[in-house]
């Protein structure tokens, strides 16, 4: 009888000691947002694949935070690219009490979101909205890991004048903030330069015709088009350049278009070969952990790898690391810390300004070549 006693005793302070670490246990959510519908689904779910892959690693290292052993949980929502989407969904994941957000993708969505999740108190980390504008409001909750247009546009004009030596360019944009934003610091530096902007047209970031467009701009005979928007569209127009024979008219376009997906949806088109676009930060195989991480994300998700997982990887351990280090997950006690961050991420050493930029930002032109991405520097 007291042999059995003892035995359940023991159980009862087992069973009490797995109840009391199971209670232990935190969920913590971290919200994602991007396109996950749409024309722009690709880069959407590129992006929640860096977040998911960062939050699968962080639940490997059996944090404890404040005492608490942690659980990470990606909490993903789409704003399919536009902006009063973007805006509800921000205010679900305000709802919702997330850790904090990584994201958005587009810069037409995160600046009116960045508002949301500042009334709110909750951190975003962005690794793909280049916009300028979204850092001038100067909340302490908006965070940007990836070079801006300022860097972006400029880059792309001072290579067309001072490495092609090209005279006169087209300008067309998507009327989004993002390709508005880009187009305008190219036009800005190209003028700087002594280039010529012989036309400007403009189109909107669903439109897949564009021969009206590219027929006004052959007549004035540019050595060169910017386009400010996405790879949708830019793909398309590559096609039909070639069909109006304009395949030996250089093609410049910021991050947007600068994907693998444009290949597929430029079809052969021998005006890809023409394309030059930029993108912040270092080619991946450049970047500190760059080739390793690839090579994990190949695996686990082939063939879907577009630009920014490897920054929306980086914002959710920043994200975490700015926990680690107030030993909190509550917004309001680990926020500050971000702007103290120094973490040595895939992409780069994360560093922020104190408008949340980042510091000493870097650059990649690529071009495309026999139907791959070539890095230019």
């Amino acid at each position: 009888m007291q042999v059995k006693l003892k035995i359940t005793v023991a159980a009862a302070i087992a069973a009490a000691a797995g109840l009391a670490m199971a209670q232990d246990v935190q969920v913590v959510k971290i919200g994602h947002v991007a396109p996950m519908s749409g024309g722009q689904a690709h880069y959407g779910k590129d992006n929640a694949n860096g977040s998911m892959m960062a939050v699968e690693d962080l639940n490997k290292q059996n944090l404890v935070i404040g005492g608490k052993k942690i659980k990470f949980e990606l909490m993903a929502e789409d704003d399919a690219a536009d902006p009063k989407q973007g805006t509800a969904v921000a205010q679900k994941l305000c709802d919702a009490k997330v850790a904090g957000v990584v994201g958005h993708l587009n810069s037409g969505t995160t600046i009116p979101a960045a508002k949301i999740y500042n009334d709110c108190g909750i951190p975003h980390v962005t690794g793909a909205a280049t916009n300028p504008n979204l850092t001038k409001p100067g909340y302490k909750t908006t965070f940007r890991i990836i070079a801006n247009d300022n860097a972006l546009g400029a880059g792309l004009a001072v290579y067309a004048a001072d490495t092609l030596k090209l005279k006169t360019v087209a300008v067309i944009d998507d009327r989004t903030a993002y390709g508005q934003g880009v187009a305008e610091v190219f036009k800005k530096t190209a003028l700087a330069k002594g280039m010529k902007v012989v036309d400007e047209q403009f189109t909107t970031d669903k439109a897949t015709d564009f021969m009206a467009i590219l027929t006004a701009i052959k007549s004035k005979k540019p050595d060169a088009i910017f386009y400010g928007g996405m790879d949708a569209q830019a793909g398309a127009m590559l096609r039909q350049m070639d069909q109006l024979s304009m395949s030996n008219v250089k093609f410049f376009g910021g991050d947007g278009i600068c994907t693998s997906e444009i290949i597929k949806i430029a079809s052969g088109a021998k005006s890809l070969d023409g394309v030059v676009c930029a993108e912040g930060g270092a080619s991946i195989a450049k970047m500190p952990g760059g080739t390793a991480w690839k090579a994990r994300y190949d695996a686990k998700f082939p063939g879907q790898f577009q630009i920014y997982s490897p920054f929306t990887y980086d914002a959710t351990f920043v994200l975490v690391d700015a926990m680690k280090r107030a030993n909190s997950t509550d917004p309001k006690v680990y926020t500050p810390k971000l702007l103290e961050t120094n973490f040595k991420g895939v992409t780069a050493n994360i560093a922020f300004e104190p408008n949340g930029e980042l510091k000493n930002p870097s650059m990649t032109l690529s071009t495309y070549k026999g139907g791959k991405k070539v890095s230019l520097n």
